[in-house]
Parts: C-alpha cells; sequence; structure tokens
C-alpha cells in the first residue's frame, strides 16, 4: 500500500511537472539589454517569507495548462510586481495562476527584465528603503524594457495560439503593483499582434506618462485595488476608469474600502479575497471567457 501511495504521488507530480514549461520570449539577448551578463537569483529569506527573483536578464513565460476537459482557450499573462527590482513570483503570480488554471484558463507568468541589484534580498531592501525617489531612479530606465516585454509576451501567445489550443481573440494581459503598469501600458501604443483582448491591472501604478489616446478598439479594462493602498494607486485606478468611461470602452473597477498595497489573491478577513471571483464573472460578461 505504501508503495503505490509513494507511485501516485509521484505520477502526480510529473503530471503537474508536464503542465508546466518555461519559454524564451526573445531568440538570443533581449533588445535593448544586450551586454547585460549578471545572473538571475531567487529567495525567500526575508520577514514574510516572500519568493522573489531578481536580477532577471532574459524575460521568459512560464505556461500553466489547465486540464484538457475545462480548457475553454482564454489565455491571461500574469505580470507579478516588484517595483522594477524583483518579481513576487509566487504572491503575485503562480498563486493566481493556479487558481485561474481551475477556471479553464491557459496562464502564462512572465519574468520581465529588472532593475539590476547588488544584493541577494531585494524585498528586504524594499521594507527598509528610506529613500523611495532613488529607488524610483533606479527603476526609470528599466521601465520600458519591461514594457516591452509585456508586449512580446502577447505577441508570442498570439503567435503560437493554435499550439496552446487558444482563441486569438481571447488573450488577456494582467499585471499587480510594478507588474500592473506592464499590463496597462499594453492597452496602448499597440499592434495587431500585440493588442490584448483585455487588460486587468490589480493595484496597479499607471502613472499618466504611460499612457496615448484612447482608441476605439483600447481593450476592455478591469482593476481592482483598495482605498488605503500606500502608494496612492487607488487615484490612478480612478482616473483611468474616467478615461475609459469617456472614450465609451469597456470597464469595471472594485475599489475596496480595506486591503492596501501587495494584498495579492486577497485575505477573507476583508473585502479583497473576492476580486478574482469578480475577475471571471466580468470576462464572462464581457464573452472573453466561456463556461464549461
Amino acid at each position: 500500500m505504501r508503495i503505490s501511495i509513494i507511485y501516485m504521488l509521484m505520477v502526480i507530480t510529473v503530471n503537474a511537472m508536464s503542465q508546466q514549461k518555461e519559454i524564451q520570449l526573445y531568440d538570443g539577448p533581449a533588445p535593448g539589454s544586450e551586454k547585460w551578463d549578471w545572473s538571475e537569483g531567487v529567495n525567500n529569506k526575508n520577514r514574510f517569507n516572500v519568493m522573489t527573483v531578481y536580477n532577471v536578464v532574459r524575460p521568459t513565460l512560464t505556461v500553466l495548462l489547465p486540464d484538457a476537459a475545462l480548457a475553454n482557450g482564454t489565455a491571461v499573462i500574469i505580470a507579478p510586481g516588484g517595483g522594477f527590482h524583483f518579481l513576487a513570483i509566487d504572491h503575485e503570480g503562480n498563486n493566481a495562476a493556479q487558481w485561474l488554471v481551475k477556471k479553464g484558463i491557459t496562464v502564462f507568468v512572465l519574468k520581465y527584465r529588472l532593475v539590476h541589484i547588488f544584493s541577494d534580498n531585494p524585498f528586504e531592501d524594499m521594507l527598509n528603503t528610506k529613500d523611495k525617489k532613488a529607488w524610483d531612479k533606479e527603476s526609470d530606465p528599466i521601465i520600458p524594457l519591461a514594457i516591452a516585454d509585456g508586449r512580446q509576451a502577447i505577441a508570442y501567445v498570439r503567435n503560437h495560439a493554435a499550439e496552446y489550443k487558444l482563441e486569438k481573440d481571447r488573450i488577456g494581459i494582467m499585471g499587480f503593483s510594478a507588474g500592473g503598469m506592464v499590463a496597462a501600458a499594453s492597452a496602448f501604443r499597440y499592434t495587431a499582434q500585440n493588442r490584448p483582448d483585455f487588460v486587468a491591472s490589480v493595484y496597479g501604478d499607471m502613472p499618466a506618462a504611460i499612457q496615448d489616446k484612447m482608441q476605439t478598439d483600447t481593450p476592455p479594462l478591469f482593476m481592482a485595488c483598495a482605498q488605503d493602498d500606500e502608494f496612492d494607486f487607488a487615484a490612478h485606478a480612478i482616473r483611468m476608469y474616467w478615461e475609459w468611461y469617456a472614450a465609451r470602452r469597456p470597464v469595471e473597477m472594485h475599489l475596496l474600502s480595506k486591503g492596501g498595497h501587495g494584498f495579492g489573491m486577497g485575505d477573507e478577513k476583508n473585502t479583497t479575497y473576492q476580486w478574482l471571483d469578480q475577475l471571471i464573472r466580468w470576462l464572462r460578461t464581457e464573452g472573453l471567457v466561456t463556461a464549461k
């Protein structure tokens, strides 16, 4: 009996691993960072045990496939946050990905290019930083590269839609915090190949500088943010809502009274835990997810 259980666990593990693969976004070095030669790092040795990836040089997509019986042809690219200094790869990436896969959605977790840091504990560095302006200054030259990676990710998924059994008009991008900027930027200055069919920004940083004129086909937008967000990103969400509303483009915003910044999948102590369910309902309402 014990051998049978071990065998079953091994099969489950192998099957789970077979459902994921990592893909290089570019053939060769990413444009604009060809001379980067440092190594990517991973660390969760911080006071909250947040798994972080840092010093990303070669952007990748990790693919999570739903069960064939559940697959509905919709794809979501997830861009985790981390202030362009690291990626909270589980808290704002893999955890939501695993939830969405159970809803039949094919998920691609994006690792985009980041600031080159010289510490092995970027999350703790962020908590201890006293000079936010210096932090932002380090990020400024990296942001266009990260946004380019988001656009490239959309183009990759669309180009490989048949391989993953996806509908080419149901490919969206979702981001958290800094990843929300990567996602939101894709709603502007797009081509037919890298236009997302929907955008979701979760407590996203969406400064006016990333925006452009609204178009007649500007992608539908979903937003979730807490009113007590420590970075005041709720104000960004409100401004974006009115821009979509004025252009008569589909938009839905969930402005939560409590939750702060970085609530990830949410906390049952407040209303933040409901946003993923609301996202799925919105996608169904917009015809971007079909029920099976």
